[in-house]
Formats: C-alpha cells, sequence, structure tokens
C-alpha cells in the first residue's frame, strides 16, 4: 500500500486529503507544522508528499519542506498546493522539482489523477534505475547455441553502424539486454540510452512524452527523442503503440525533425531507434494493428532472439553466469556447481532467461554458500512451478517468495481466465494496465 504525507495547517483540508486519497486505498500520514513535518520527512517511510506553501513558521514554509525532500530523494515525487500562491511561486516551486501545483479548492478527479501519475513516474524511476545498474553495467549476452551465435554476430556488425533494429522475442528472453549491447558497442556508447516502453505510454500524454511540451508557464519539458538526441531511442514494446502515433514516429524518423507541444520551433534528432516487440507485427499488420510502413522504417534489420526452452544447451552457461555474477552481487562465496540439474532441462521456462536469473538470485539468498542445498532448492523449485497446484505456494517460505510465488499463480490463472486481455484482466483484479504489465514483466509471466 502506498503511503503518502499529507502536510497542511488547516485541519479541515488534511481531513478532506487524507478521507479522499483513504477512500482510493493509499495510506495517509499528517502533519499540521513544519517542526512535525520535518520528523516524518527525516523517517522517510513514504511514497508521495502532498505539501502546502503557507505553513505555521514563517521562515521555513513549504517550499523549505520541498527542499529538504528532495535532497534526501531527488526522485520522491512532492505535489504542492496553495489557495493563496503567486505564479511565480508555482513556477519556483517546478524548478525546484515539485512533480504538480494544484490550487485550492483543489478538484478531486485532478488531484487524484496526479497522484496516481506521480506515483507511476517514481516506481518508473526506480525501476529503471535498477535496471541500468544491473543489467546495462552488469550483464552480458550469454550463450553458445547456434542461434544465440547468430544473435551475436549479428550485433557485432550493426553495432558500428546507424541502422534500425526491430529486436523481436518472447518476454523475458533478452531484447533489452541485445539493445543495450548494441548501444555499448556503438560510437553513441558515450551519450544517453533512453528507453520509452510503449505499453505505458498515458494514451491522453503520447505527444507530450515523445516529443516533449512547453507549459503555459514557459517551463520546458523534453521528450523521449530529445533526451536521446546523439544517443539511442529503444522504442520497447512497440506494438502497443496506436496508429496514429505511429504515424508521428514515422514523421520523425524520415524527416529527423519534430515539434514540442504548443511550440512552433523545429527541434532536429540525432538518435537511433531501436525497437522491441513480442507480438508478430506481421500479424499485427495483417490484423489492422501496425502501419505497413512503419514496419519498414523500424526493421532494416531484424533480430530473433528465441525462447529458453528453444536453447536448452545454453542453460549451463547461464546458471555459471548467473552464479559467478549474483554471488559477487550479493556478496556471497561462489558455489562450484557440481550437480546434474536434470529439472532445468525438462522445464518449460514460460519466463525464459529471466526466470533462470531470477531463479538463481533467489536460490543463492537461501541455500548459504552449500552446493547441496541449492541443488535442493532449484530442484525443488522447479517441481513446484511445474505442479501448477494450490501446493505451489510454500508456507515455510520467507515471506518475499511466498509472495511472488502467490503472485506468479494468481496472475497467470486471471490472464488465463480473461483470455490474455491485459485491460481486461486489470479491470477485473482492480489493478492500473500499466502497473499490471509491470508485474507481469517482473515475475517473468508471458501473456502475447
Amino acid at each position: 500500500m502506498k503511503k503518502i504525507l499529507i502536510i497542511d495547517d488547516e485541519k479541515n483540508i488534511r481531513f478532506l486529503l487524507s478521507s479522499i486519497l483513504k477512500d482510493e486505498g493509499y495510506e495517509t500520514l499528517e502533519a499540521s507544522c513544519v517542526s512535525d513535518s520535518e520528523l516524518l520527512i527525516d523517517e522517510h517511510f513514504f511514497d508521495l508528499a502532498i505539501i502546502d506553501i503557507s505553513l505555521d513558521d514563517k521562515k521555513k514554509d513549504g517550499i523549505f519542506l520541498l527542499k529538504k525532500i528532495k535532497k534526501l530523494n531527488n526522485n520522491l515525487p512532492v505535489i504542492m498546493i496553495s489557495g493563496h500562491a503567486t505564479i511565480q511561486i508555482a513556477v519556483d516551486s517546478m524548478k525546484l522539482g515539485a512533480y504538480e501545483f494544484l490550487e485550492k479548492p483543489f478538484n478531486k478527479d485532478r488531484l487524484l489523477n496526479f497522484v496516481k501519475r506521480a506515483l507511476e513516474a517514481f516506481e518508473l524511476k526506480i525501476e529503471n534505475k535498477n535496471l541500468n545498474q544491473i543489467i546495462f553495467d552488469t550483464y552480458d549476452l550469454i550463450g553458445e547455441s547456434p542461434e544465440i551465435k547468430k544473435v551475436k554476430d549479428t550485433i557485432k556488425k550493426i553495432s558500428t553502424t546507424d541502422v534500425r533494429v526491430l529486436i523481436n522475442g518472447p518476454s523475458g528472453s533478452g531484447k533489452e539486454l541485445v539493445a543495450r549491447t548494441i548501444h555499448k558497442n556503438s560510437s553513441r556508447k558515450d551519450f544517453p540510452f533512453v528507453v520509452c516502453n510503449g505499453a505505458l505510454l498515458n494514451p491522453e500524454t503520447f505527444d507530450s512524452e515523445l516529443f516533449g511540451v512547453i507549459k503555459q508557464d514557459g517551463t520546458i519539458i523534453k521528450g523521449f527523442f530529445e533526451k536521446a538526441h546523439k544517443g539511442t531511442l529503444l522504442i520497447d514494446n512497440v506494438s502497443d503503440i496506436p496508429l496514429d502515433t505511429q504515424a508521428k514516429i514515422l514523421r520523425v524518423l524520415t524527416e529527423q525533425k519534430f515539434h514540442r507541444v504548443n511550440d512552433e520551433r523545429e527541434i532536429y534528432t540525432d538518435a537511433r531507434v531501436l525497437c522491441t516487440s513480442t507480438n508478430n507485427l506481421r500479424n499485427e499488420i495483417d490484423n489492422g494493428n501496425f502501419r505497413e510502413d512503419f514496419f519498414q522504417r523500424i526493421s532494416v534489420v531484424s533480430i530473433d532472439l528465441p525462447s529458453l526452452k528453444n536453447r536448452y544447451t545454453d542453460i549451463p552457461l547461464l546458471l555459471d553466469y548467473f552464479n559467478q555474477k549474483i554471488s559477487k552481487n550479493l556478496g556471497k562465496k561462489v558455489i562450484k556447481l557440481k550437480s546434474n540439474y536434470t529439472n532445468l532441462y525438462k522445464h518449460s521456462w514460460l519466463g525464459n532467461v529471466r526466470e533462470l536469473r531470477n531463479l538463481v538470485e533467489r536460490t543463492l539468498i537461501l541455500c548459504d554458500g552449500d552446493e547441496k542445498k541449492f541443488n535442493k532448492i532449484i530442484n525443488d523449485n522447479i517441481k513446484n512451478i511445474e505442479s501448477n497446484s494450490s501446493s505451489f505456494l510454500n508456507l515455510d517460505s520467507p515471506l518475499k517468495l511466498a509472495r511472488e510465488q502467490f503472485e506468479r499463480e494468481y496472475l497467470s490463472h486471471q490472464l488465463k481466465k480473461n483470455g490474455l486481455n491485459i485491460s481486461k484482466t486489470a479491470e477485473k483484479i482492480g489493478m492500473e494496465r500499466s502497473a499490471l504489465h509491470r508485474k507481469l514483466t517482473s515475475l517473468g509471466i508471458v501473456y502475447k
């Protein structure tokens, strides 16, 4: 449950905000003065703060608290509110890192929209930071199977060019890792690698997110294309982008320029574009869901990643590699693996390489450096997954592992029940579509 800190010296405003947020399933903390607020901020046990500009201390107002929060965690979202603030104060708060500014009396729907978007943006920043640190800086493309050798050979040939690449493959097979490998071996490696997830773009703000926007106060918000200038832009899950937006991206790829929203100036972009898809885009074109001309632009070269079940010979290499890398990351002694993990070859690996990596990480945490225990935990986990029954949930497991096991089984059941339809599943279980997409990806659940 997300926890939201409310700071306002008016009791009725705190009560109203708290009631609205609690009705939506959020947990709230309240503070009426600066001194109490500072104590709560120092504890840092909240996911978002809503702060009034004017408080009880004339020397320390809401702006002071905003600066304090940003100093502790620059990514933590803060929404500023006020009934008497000037436009300049609103502009200043945004420049200092506030996510949004809301005037009193505020609209309930507008408030909840800001809160939802701020929390999702915060979660994405954390995910991106973790991915950048773990995948980009640490992991390599591992395998000696004919399929992976072909992929490596293609990467070697195209990395030094600016050719556009479409990377196809099932969820968890390493599509983003391939894109990052291309970037790391290109002449653009010292410039940004920017990820735009097509499945997470807000339908109401596609243009702003992709091309940027100039707000009414003159603030410039850069879009994905501008952020990736001189570097690489990865459009992940490109099949989820609507047709009209595909047309706009196609125009940018053709002309290499675009306009920010509310701006007449042309912005030149020099970003190499890579795309990934779990769907067969040829089928999407036949079904009228994808543009043929857009497909031709983004797939000058195509890389097809196989599922792990089609490259079983790479499992020992991957197992050893993840054992070495994850042990180092966890600060644990590397286990010398000698056993024959028969169950690893029998397993269907619906989550592909990501599922294997997660399994190795869980096992290394639980086995206490014992190779026999490692072997037992690995095989027990595989047996539990394959059983696909209620006995899958081991009540003796650590809480984190038990929760992950339950979530995987529960969401897999709900997806099948709703015909693998993400939107329908999200609605039925009371979850945001974008949040469900991220959860499925983290659990290695294939749904396309």
